[in-house]
Parts: C-alpha cells; structure tokens; sequence
C-alpha cells in the first residue's frame, strides 16, 4: 500500500487538497490520510475508490485541453487545443 499513499501525496500536492478534505471527499473518512501515514491497512475495494476518485479529479483537471474545450462550448478539440497551445 506504500504506492497508494505515494500517490495520494502527489495528487495531494498537485491539487493544493488538504488531506482531511481528500479523505472527506473520496470515502467520507476525513481521517484517512493521517492514518494511512501512520500504517493504515486499505482494503482493494477501498483503494479502488480512492484511485477511481483521483481519475475523476486528475484526469479532467489536468488536461488543459479540455478545460478549453469546456469553457467554449461548441468549439472542436484541435480548435481548443489550438488556442491553449497559442
């Protein structure tokens, strides 16, 4: 579980999220984190909650194309791209 919790930290920190408010949100534990620093044992099924919610997060967060596509309703992906790129 040691990539678990690396990973966790990562998006922790790629999000600017408060590890109280990662746990609230992802499993309604707000107590996760800190107890997953300090050894917590995480089920599959929890850990595949946890990894489907940083999906969600990280995968439309990230992607600065579609952040533009969505602002600009009606517009096709290269002509978003286009202009994040410009």
């Amino acid at each position: 579980m040691g990539q678990l919790l690396a990973d966790i930290e990562t998006f922790l920190d790629k999000h600017q999220l408060p590890p109280t408010r990662f746990g609230d949100e992802a499993l309604g534990d707000r107590h996760f984190v800190r107890q997953l620093r300090r050894g917590r044992r995480v089920w599959p099924e929890t850990e595949k909650k946890v990894r489907a919610f940083m999906e969600e997060r990280g995968g439309h967060e990230s992607d600065p194309a579609s952040l533009s596509a969505e602002a600009s309703p009606g517009k096709s992906d290269d002509v978003a791209a286009q202009q994040v790129a410009a």
